[in-house]
């Protein structure tokens, strides 16, 4: 029989990586891309994270190859590599930087494959990878976005060899059914604008004013934030706006997620800093 505890322990093994991955990218990389062991363990325990669970997170990540044991003023920690530094920067560009609306003239990006049933891990992997890009699923194998994103989408089929499977086509929409109806249909827009809303009511912002919060509080908030945050503008393509419903959230959304990064982020990370030798 599984017990309850038998089924949190990957739950909080899989946030303990994600929660670990965003501090990385918006903490450590501040403070020189690197980190003391045991400061990061005492700084994570503010975030809700057990010093077991930190500690197989940043296994993972040494093994993965993106943390490298570094000693620094004869304190135990680890540099990020440049395999993370990369990975890290390449995320930014969505993170920091969400896509502004896509414009109707500018065309469509089409995928369409058959990939044969030998390969079928690396046809779900791309899938999962389409659908991350903010894809929209028109049929089984065949996916839509914006034309900008075309480059992504090649990138993402040629790093599974899976180009000689795949056809990818942009151009304008002609004829066929209402396209407002085929997007709605392609996208779960009513669950991308419920993970909007839910950010908004998380993170309502107070406006509080300077000094007004405790150097652990703004840490503790701040890292959530982004870490609440980096999943959504990936999942969303930034549609024409004339393709999405009148009471969409997602400016509203960003809108906060910058504001409260200007009132947090020089906070939390001074705070963060006391920790570091």
């Amino acid at each position: 029989m599984t017990t309850a505890g038998q089924v949190a322990r990957p739950v909080a093994a899989l946030r303990s990586r994600t929660v670990l991955v965003t501090f990385l990218g918006s903490v450590v990389r501040h403070l020189g891309s690197w980190m003391p062991i045991a400061g990061t363990v005492e700084l994570t325990s503010g975030l809700g994270l057990d010093t077991p669970s930190v500690r197989t997170a940043v296994s993972r990540l040494k093994k993965r190859g993106w943390l490298l044991s570094e000693t620094r003023a004869g304190v135990r920690g680890y540099g990020l590599s440049t395999e993370a530094l990369a990975s890290l920067a390449a995320g930014d560009q969505v993170i920091w930087h969400a896509r502004q609306p896509a414009d109707l003239a500018d065309g469509w990006c089409v995928i369409t494959f058959s990939i044969p049933e030998t390969a079928r891990g690396r046809r779900d992997r791309l899938r999962s990878h389409l659908s991350a890009l903010g894809f929209g699923n028109v049929s089984t194998a065949t996916w839509i976005a914006p034309a900008r994103m075309q480059a992504a989408a090649e990138q993402a089929i040629a790093e599974l060899d899976l180009m000689s499977f795949c056809a990818v086509f942009t151009g304008s929409y002609v004829a066929g059914p209402d396209l407002p109806a085929l997007v709605a249909r392609s996208w779960d827009l009513p669950a991308m604008d419920a993970r909007y809303r839910t950010f908004l009511a998380r993170f309502a912002d107070a406006a509080p004013e300077p000094g007004a919060v405790i150097p652990a509080d703004a840490f503790a908030t701040y890292v959530t934030m982004v870490d609440h945050w980096r999943q959504l503008p990936f999942r969303d393509p930034a549609l024409p706006p004339d393709l999405l419903p009148a009471n969409w959230t997602g400016g509203e959304a960003l809108a906060l997620f910058e504001r409260r990064v200007t009132q947090l982020e020089d906070r939390a990370l001074a705070h963060a800093a006391t920790y570091w030798p």
